[in-house]
């Protein structure tokens, strides 16, 4: 089980650190270790939550483990927030925030067991930062 966790944990840093790698090259205040840091701390909250819950079993306290993914929801959002800024005319930092966001789903995904799913919205993630960072470049926005 000892053994697992860690494997885990290191999916979850693998892919947060791949969802962070666009920001990175982008220079944005949020990058790769941001990401990596994010998705390893859901990860990791789950994976406690799922140990304690397995102490709980068959005894008088109640013990919900959703509770532990709201709060990850609402510590990253706390995070993201905080990227967010308006600049004159511009908002700036919307991208970022949603990517700890989505890197916090990421390893929380990677803590419930979940690696397939988790490894495909990484993909995902990927292809909206890149691919459609080219798309909107190419077709959209006027140079």
């Amino acid at each position: 089980m000892d053994t697992y966790v860690l494997v885990q944990l290191f999916v979850a840093v693998l892919l947060g650190s791949l969802i962070g790698m666009e920001r990175e090259y982008k220079s944005k205040p949020a990058g790769m270790k941001t990401h990596a840091l994010v998705a390893m701390g859901a990860a990791l909250f789950m994976i406690l939550g799922g140990e304690t819950l397995t102490d709980f079993v068959g005894s008088e306290i109640s013990y919900d483990p959703s509770r532990v993914l709201a709060s990850v929801v609402v510590g990253v959002g706390f995070i993201g927030g905080g990227i967010i800024v308006k600049r004159r005319f511009e908002v700036e930092g919307l991208t970022t925030a949603a990517g700890l966001w989505i890197a916090a789903a990421t390893g929380a995904a990677v803590g419930l067991n979940l690696l397939i799913p988790a490894a495909f919205a990484t993909l995902l993630v990927l292809f909206i930062f890149y691919g459609i960072t080219y798309f909107e470049n190419k077709f959209i926005r006027k140079k």
